[in-house]
């Protein structure tokens, strides 16, 4: 490559990175986007954007160009059986790797639609690994140059940008949410507590109550309710996220990554999820089979969606609790905080001995029974 190409190359890079980071707040797509000017500067024609989920814990696809977003959708791995990945990201550059891909990548896709040629760019940022994006040319072998490497290893740092602003302006909803739990028991001390701390003075005295001292009673314990309501109207629990697939879809992608899980699943006939309770579903299987993962050695994990008595139900039950584990963590305890507030329940908890039982129960409203 000339001096001149290289020079030409280097410039459209840089516009392509300003004009991408225009767009970091623009919306669905922009992973879209920055594989589309991978593939363009690096003369690649598929590329795919994996990024790690922390709230899911699970590495998914966020962004494609040139590939089925359906095929896209059913790829998983872990970094554990992807050497080609980790040795991206603990180098800190683009690895391009050619034959004998079941060394560098899962058995599953090494020999996917022809390819003898697979580069891996890093996406990370301040020593912290965030994903990676791979790409090839349609199949048959190529060798990248210089100037194409480092223009993926640049778009890389733009997609660890944007993959960070979003942690960050995740980790800021957390603080505040945070501090709003704070807020809301110091509330519902001075406010509620106290109120009834005080009648119960009264109450428990040997005297006997006038009526205007009964009275007041009354009026406060209704008091210390309104306030009491009042508070646990606050939004408490952080909004559930909205992953793009349906309970169906998540579990299929639940289910290969917990590949070593005995799943069964019994979903109803007729049943469908509800739009609007998707994400909170969907966190709550999550949750259950990331413990039973955990917590247990498992000989089954029973799945069961069913619809009785107009709310839809969620179960998830599996056996080969290990002695000593709690069995759960702060994740079900917020989605049970967020079913309340949506007039449902989560619960979970030992059953049987060595089993343990998630189950969650939403009312269903007229129009999405229909």
């Amino acid at each position: 490559m000339s001096h001149r190409q290289a020079l030409s190359l280097g410039t459209d890079a840089l516009d392509v990175i300003v004009e991408l980071l225009a767009q970091v707040d623009a919306g669905s797509g922009f992973y879209d986007r920055l594989c589309a000017a991978l593939c363009r500067l690096a003369s690649v024609e598929r590329a795919g954007l994996m990024l790690y989920d922390d709230a899911r814990r699970l590495v998914v696809p966020v962004g494609s160009h040139g590939i089925d977003p359906g095929l896209l959708a059913e790829v998983y791995g872990t970094l554990e059986e992807t050497p080609i990945a980790q040795v991206a990201l603990a180098e800190d550059r683009v690895v391009e790797v050619t034959g004998d891909l079941e060394e560098w990548i899962p058995a599953r896709y090494a020999r996917f639609s022809g390819v003898d040629t697979l580069t891996c760019t890093p996406v990370s940022a301040g020593g912290r690994w965030l994903g990676v994006i791979f790409a090839d040319r349609g199949g048959g072998r190529f060798e990248l140059t210089d100037d194409e490497r480092h223009a993926m290893w640049t778009l890389g740092k733009t997609a660890a940008l944007a993959a960070s602003v979003q942690i960050a302006t995740s980790q800021q909803g957390r603080a505040r949410l945070l501090q709003s739990r704070i807020d809301l028991a110091r509330d519902i001390h001075e406010r509620v507590v106290q109120r009834l701390f005080g009648v119960s003075l009264v109450l428990g005295s040997d005297k006997g109550l006038s009526d205007d001292a009964r009275q007041r009673c009354i009026n406060e314990i209704q008091a210390a309710l309104g306030d009491l309501r009042a508070a646990l109207e606050r939004p408490l629990a952080p909004p559930t996220i909205d992953t793009g697939a349906t309970l169906r879809e998540e579990l299929t992608r639940l289910g290969r990554h917990y590949k070593d899980l005995p799943l069964e699943l019994h979903w109803e006939d007729g049943v469908e999820v509800p739009e609007e309770l998707e994400p909170l579903a969907q966190s709550v299987l999550a949750e259950a089979l990331r413990n039973a993962d955990k917590h247990a050695h498992p000989t089954s994990v029973r799945v069961h969606v069913a619809r009785t008595d107009g709310t839809f139900v969620l179960e998830v039950r599996n056996d080969g609790v290990l002695p000593g584990s709690r069995g759960t963590g702060m994740g079900l305890r917020l989605a049970a905080v967020e079913a309340l507030q949506r007039g449902g329940v989560v619960e979970f908890g030992p059953e049987d001995g060595s089993a343990w039982r998630v189950r969650l129960v939403l009312p269903v409203g007229e129009d999405s029974e229909r």
